[in-house]
């Protein structure tokens, strides 16, 4: 456990969660929900799920994170309920696709969004991005919470303006929008499209359990993660209804479906060619919140397992400072090597599926807990908790099979 000088309060906390949210996903998904689904109730109803299934998922990582509280998230709460095994397993998945993909994934879609001054932000310049972000987060805490808040500051007003100037802006008539208020919608959920887009919508809102990760590192962690869980999560999905909303407001489907840069789309038809690029490069800047957020989770649950396990014994070494240095170079590395190795669309794929699964099985462990009202729990958390614990862990284990049948 960190002593005090080298804790995080719940605000940082909450930026963790919200930075991991809010990244990749809602500024690419809609372009390949619009290839399949494009009544505005079926895309408001897709994202409403994700939000409620987050929202589930923090209401019960709140309660695990604050039983178990050190760091380490899944590889933890799955080692000490189930089988040692189950946490080996989750630790390699967490270290080359739970992190690093997300890491991989953020740094492209920078490369894309800055694509639009007309110079090839390619590979190299996502693989700089990724590098240069490890190097900050190497230091101190005090430094990589800094850089991080800071970040993250920048993502949320970012939103708050856009949404702003997005609804208040009227849609341009010779553009045309994607607003689709018919019945359609009636149809359009029994597809197996929109059980396919559920994979993105859920992918979109991996990082509601962050904070869970680095229990060890917060201050009044029985009172600090759940607040910080549960005020992300709820932050993060009204935000994203309103995106859509506006994304859907200011350009036509033919315009956005297929593609990943849709906000860039939108926003160029919103404020014109000038203003929409100042929008992208807002983007890219507030992605990087999303590598940083992804870096410094995942270095603390490699590092956790790293001290159980031989082989990864290297990677628990810290610095002077504590910070886990070779676990977040490890992330970066293997980052760099599936940018190098996958599409955009492939990573994006293969990540969403895999990680919703895990997060199905950590999630099942809250059963395991003793289910009584402890000093850690406050008696409404606790009821909260207890009654999306059930409701969670179906939906959590349920939703991934439905999916694959409907794909099949």
């Amino acid at each position: 456990m960190s002593t005090a000088s080298h804790q995080i309060g719940w605000k940082t906390a909450a930026a963790i969660v919200v930075s991991n949210m809010i990244g990749t996903g809602i500024f690419t998904t809609l372009g390949f929900q619009l290839s399949d689904i494009t009544n505005t109730y079926s895309i408001f109803l897709l994202w409403v799920i994700g939000g409620i299934l987050a929202l589930f998922g923090a209401f019960c990582y709140a309660e695990l994170g604050s039983h178990f509280k050190g760091n380490g998230g899944d590889f933890i709460y799955l080692k000490e309920t189930y089988h040692p095994l189950f946490g080996y397993l989750i630790s390699w998945i967490s270290l080359i696709i739970g992190f690093s993909s997300p890491v991989a994934l953020a740094a492209l879609a920078m490369s894309k969004y800055l694509s639009v001054f007309e110079y090839s932000f390619g590979n190299g310049f996502a693989i700089a991005a990724i590098f240069l972000v490890a190097i900050t987060l190497s230091f101190s805490l005090k430094t990589s919470s800094r850089f991080h808040n800071f970040f993250t500051f920048i993502k949320i007003t970012f939103i708050i303006v856009l949404v702003i100037l997005g609804v208040g802006l009227s849609d341009s008539p010779e553009i045309g929008n994607s607003l689709n208020f018919s019945d359609s919608w009636q149809h359009e959920i029994m597809l197996p499209a929109f059980a396919t887009s559920l994979v993105f919508v859920t992918y979109s809102y991996t990082g509601w359990n962050s904070a869970s990760y680095i229990a060890g590192e917060i201050k009044d962690v029985q009172k600090s993660l759940p607040k910080s869980l549960i005020i992300g999560t709820v932050f993060v999905t009204i935000s994203y209804i309103l995106v859509n909303y506006i994304m859907l407001k200011h350009a036509p489907v033919s315009q956005l479906a297929g593609k990943e840069d849709v906000m860039g789309e939108a926003a160029v038809n919103m404020l014109g060619l000038s203003f929409g690029k100042i929008v992208n490069v807002f983007i890219a800047l507030q992605l990087i919140a999303t590598i940083s957020g992804y870096l410094w989770v995942g270095s603390r649950l490699t590092q956790a397992f790293a001290k159980d396990t031989r082989i990864w014994k290297p990677l628990s070494v810290g610095n002077k400072k504590g910070i886990p240095v070779r676990a977040i170079f490890a992330h970066a590395i293997i980052a760099t090597i599936i940018i190098l190795t996958g599409s955009f669309k492939e990573i994006f794929v293969y990540t969403a599926f895999i990680l919703q699964l895990f997060a199905s099985l950590a999630i099942s462990t809250v059963y395991f807990l003793k289910k009584k009202i402890e000093k850690y729990l406050n008696p409404m958390l606790f009821i909260f908790s207890q009654l999306f614990s059930y409701c969670s862990v179906f939906i959590f284990c349920i939703l991934p099979l439905f999916i694959t049948l409907k794909k099949a």
